[in-house]
Protein backbone atom coordinates (compact mmCIF):
# COMPACT_ATOMS: atom_id res chain seq x y z
CA UNK A 1 0.00 0.00 0.00
CA UNK A 2 2.85 2.24 0.79
CA UNK A 3 4.32 1.42 -2.56
CA UNK A 4 1.12 2.35 -4.31
CA UNK A 5 0.95 5.64 -2.44
CA UNK A 6 4.59 6.34 -3.15
CA UNK A 7 4.10 5.64 -6.85
CA UNK A 8 0.78 7.44 -7.22
CA UNK A 9 1.73 10.45 -5.13
CA UNK A 10 4.51 11.66 -7.47
CA UNK A 11 2.29 10.83 -10.40
CA UNK A 12 -0.56 12.79 -8.83
CA UNK A 13 1.69 15.76 -8.07
CA UNK A 14 3.07 15.61 -11.61
CA UNK A 15 -0.47 15.62 -13.00
CA UNK A 16 -1.47 18.60 -10.83
CA UNK A 17 1.66 20.37 -11.97
CA UNK A 18 0.80 19.70 -15.63
CA UNK A 19 -2.77 20.99 -15.18
CA UNK A 20 -1.51 23.97 -13.27
CA UNK A 21 0.97 24.78 -16.02
CA UNK A 22 -1.69 24.22 -18.64
CA UNK A 23 -4.12 26.64 -16.88
CA UNK A 24 -1.39 29.17 -16.36
CA UNK A 25 -0.44 28.85 -19.97
CA UNK A 26 -4.08 29.19 -21.05
CA UNK A 27 -4.57 32.27 -18.89
CA UNK A 28 -1.53 33.90 -20.43
CA UNK A 29 -2.84 33.36 -23.97
CA UNK A 30 -5.44 35.54 -25.58
CA UNK A 31 -8.83 34.10 -26.48
CA UNK A 32 -7.83 33.98 -30.13
CA UNK A 33 -4.68 32.01 -29.27
CA UNK A 34 -6.68 29.67 -27.04
CA UNK A 35 -9.18 28.99 -29.85
CA UNK A 36 -6.32 28.38 -32.28
CA UNK A 37 -4.69 25.93 -29.83
CA UNK A 38 -8.03 24.17 -29.24
CA UNK A 39 -8.61 23.96 -33.00
CA UNK A 40 -5.10 22.67 -33.61
CA UNK A 41 -5.29 20.03 -30.82
CA UNK A 42 -8.73 18.86 -31.94
CA UNK A 43 -9.29 15.78 -34.03
CA UNK A 44 -11.08 15.73 -37.33
CA UNK A 45 -14.00 13.48 -38.10
CA UNK A 46 -15.25 13.73 -41.62
CA UNK A 47 -15.99 17.45 -42.02
CA UNK A 48 -16.29 18.10 -38.26
CA UNK A 49 -13.76 19.02 -35.61
CA UNK A 50 -13.86 17.12 -32.38
CA UNK A 51 -12.68 19.16 -29.42
CA UNK A 52 -12.10 17.66 -26.00
CA UNK A 53 -14.68 18.58 -23.41
CA UNK A 54 -11.98 19.74 -20.98
CA UNK A 55 -10.54 22.12 -23.57
CA UNK A 56 -14.01 23.31 -24.54
CA UNK A 57 -14.93 23.84 -20.88
CA UNK A 58 -11.69 25.72 -20.22
CA UNK A 59 -12.18 27.80 -23.34
CA UNK A 60 -15.80 28.50 -22.37
CA UNK A 61 -14.78 29.47 -18.82
CA UNK A 62 -12.05 31.74 -20.13
CA UNK A 63 -14.44 33.33 -22.62
CA UNK A 64 -17.04 33.93 -19.91
CA UNK A 65 -14.37 35.31 -17.59
CA UNK A 66 -13.13 37.60 -20.34
CA UNK A 67 -16.67 38.70 -21.16
CA UNK A 68 -17.42 39.25 -17.45
CA UNK A 69 -14.18 41.20 -17.02
CA UNK A 70 -14.94 43.25 -20.11
CA UNK A 71 -18.52 43.88 -18.94
CA UNK A 72 -17.20 45.02 -15.56
CA UNK A 73 -14.65 47.21 -17.31
CA UNK A 74 -17.34 48.61 -19.60
CA UNK A 75 -19.60 49.31 -16.61
CA UNK A 76 -16.69 50.94 -14.78
CA UNK A 77 -15.80 53.02 -17.83
CA UNK A 78 -19.46 53.98 -18.34
CA UNK A 79 -19.59 54.99 -14.69
CA UNK A 80 -16.41 57.01 -15.13
CA UNK A 81 -17.80 58.58 -18.30
CA UNK A 82 -21.06 59.47 -16.52
CA UNK A 83 -19.09 60.85 -13.60
CA UNK A 84 -16.87 62.73 -16.05
CA UNK A 85 -19.95 64.16 -17.79
CA UNK A 86 -21.36 65.23 -14.44
CA UNK A 87 -18.04 66.81 -13.53
CA UNK A 88 -17.83 68.49 -16.93
CA UNK A 89 -21.39 69.82 -16.58
CA UNK A 90 -20.58 71.07 -13.09
CA UNK A 91 -17.36 72.68 -14.33
CA UNK A 92 -19.19 74.24 -17.28
CA UNK A 93 -21.78 75.69 -14.91
CA UNK A 94 -18.99 76.95 -12.63
CA UNK A 95 -17.23 78.42 -15.67
CA UNK A 96 -20.44 80.09 -16.80
CA UNK A 97 -21.00 81.53 -13.31
CA UNK A 98 -17.38 82.64 -13.13
CA UNK A 99 -17.60 84.28 -16.55
CA UNK A 100 -20.83 86.01 -15.51
CA UNK A 101 -19.21 87.21 -12.28
CA UNK A 102 -16.18 88.36 -14.24
CA UNK A 103 -18.39 90.25 -16.70
CA UNK A 104 -20.24 91.87 -13.78
CA UNK A 105 -16.95 92.75 -12.09
CA UNK A 106 -15.55 94.22 -15.31
CA UNK A 107 -18.75 96.20 -15.82
CA UNK A 108 -18.51 97.53 -12.26
CA UNK A 109 -14.80 98.22 -12.69
CA UNK A 110 -15.30 99.90 -16.06
CA UNK A 111 -18.43 101.72 -14.91
CA UNK A 112 -19.51 104.27 -12.36
CA UNK A 113 -22.81 104.58 -10.56
CA UNK A 114 -24.35 107.81 -11.83
CA UNK A 115 -27.81 108.78 -10.57
CA UNK A 116 -28.40 105.16 -9.55
CA UNK A 117 -27.49 103.74 -12.97
CA UNK A 118 -24.32 101.92 -13.87
CA UNK A 119 -22.67 103.77 -16.74
CA UNK A 120 -19.34 103.23 -18.44
CA UNK A 121 -16.44 105.46 -17.51
CA UNK A 122 -16.35 106.93 -21.01
CA UNK A 123 -20.04 107.89 -20.81
CA UNK A 124 -19.55 109.25 -17.29
CA UNK A 125 -16.54 111.31 -18.42
CA UNK A 126 -18.51 112.61 -21.42
CA UNK A 127 -21.42 113.61 -19.19
CA UNK A 128 -19.17 115.22 -16.57
CA UNK A 129 -17.10 117.15 -19.13
CA UNK A 130 -20.32 118.17 -20.86
CA UNK A 131 -21.68 119.50 -17.56
CA UNK A 132 -18.39 121.27 -16.84
CA UNK A 133 -18.34 122.85 -20.32
CA UNK A 134 -21.96 123.96 -19.96
CA UNK A 135 -21.17 125.44 -16.53
CA UNK A 136 -18.06 127.18 -17.91
CA UNK A 137 -20.12 128.54 -20.81
CA UNK A 138 -22.85 129.73 -18.45
CA UNK A 139 -20.23 131.22 -16.11
CA UNK A 140 -18.55 132.97 -19.04
CA UNK A 141 -21.90 134.27 -20.28
CA UNK A 142 -22.83 135.49 -16.78
CA UNK A 143 -19.40 137.07 -16.37
CA UNK A 144 -19.82 138.81 -19.73
CA UNK A 145 -23.25 140.02 -18.66
CA UNK A 146 -21.79 141.15 -15.32
CA UNK A 147 -19.02 143.09 -17.08
CA UNK A 148 -21.52 144.59 -19.48
CA UNK A 149 -23.87 145.51 -16.61
CA UNK A 150 -20.90 146.84 -14.66
CA UNK A 151 -19.92 149.07 -17.60
CA UNK A 152 -23.52 150.25 -17.94
CA UNK A 153 -23.71 150.87 -14.17
CA UNK A 154 -20.39 152.75 -14.21
CA UNK A 155 -21.57 154.79 -17.20
CA UNK A 156 -24.86 155.48 -15.42
CA UNK A 157 -23.04 156.44 -12.24
CA UNK A 158 -20.71 158.68 -14.23
CA UNK A 159 -23.70 160.30 -15.94
CA UNK A 160 -25.39 160.65 -12.58
CA UNK A 161 -22.30 162.27 -11.13
CA UNK A 162 -22.18 164.62 -14.14
CA UNK A 163 -25.88 165.31 -13.70
CA UNK A 164 -25.32 165.99 -10.00
CA UNK A 165 -22.48 168.36 -10.90
CA UNK A 166 -24.70 170.03 -13.50
CA UNK A 167 -27.53 170.14 -11.00
CA UNK A 168 -25.21 171.62 -8.42
CA UNK A 169 -23.97 174.11 -10.98
CA UNK A 170 -27.57 174.83 -11.93
CA UNK A 171 -28.46 175.31 -8.26
CA UNK A 172 -25.53 177.61 -7.78
CA UNK A 173 -26.42 179.51 -10.91
CA UNK A 174 -30.04 179.57 -9.89
CA UNK A 175 -29.10 180.69 -6.40
CA UNK A 176 -26.83 183.37 -7.80
CA UNK A 177 -29.55 184.53 -10.21
CA UNK A 178 -32.05 184.47 -7.43
CA UNK A 179 -29.67 186.43 -5.25
CA UNK A 180 -29.01 188.85 -8.07
CA UNK A 181 -32.74 189.16 -8.66
CA UNK A 182 -33.34 189.69 -4.96
CA UNK A 183 -30.62 192.30 -4.88
CA UNK A 184 -32.07 193.98 -7.89
CA UNK A 185 -35.46 193.74 -6.32
CA UNK A 186 -34.12 195.10 -3.06
CA UNK A 187 -32.26 197.78 -4.90
CA UNK A 188 -35.46 198.66 -6.74
CA UNK A 189 -37.41 198.59 -3.52
CA UNK A 190 -34.79 200.74 -1.90
CA UNK A 191 -34.84 203.14 -4.87
CA UNK A 192 -38.59 203.30 -4.79
CA UNK A 193 -38.54 204.01 -1.13
CA UNK A 194 -36.12 206.80 -1.53
CA UNK A 195 -38.02 208.42 -4.17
Amino acid sequence: MKKIILVTLPLFLFTINIFAQDTIQVKKNTLNEQMTVAFDKSNSYQEYKVIKKAQLTTLRRNILDSVSTLEKRIALLESEVAQGKTTIDSLRQDLKNTQQNLANSKAKEDGIEFFGMLTSKATYNTIMWGIILVLVFISGFLFYRFLNSHKITNAAQLKMAEMEIELEDYRKNSLEREQKLRRKLQDEINKNRKV
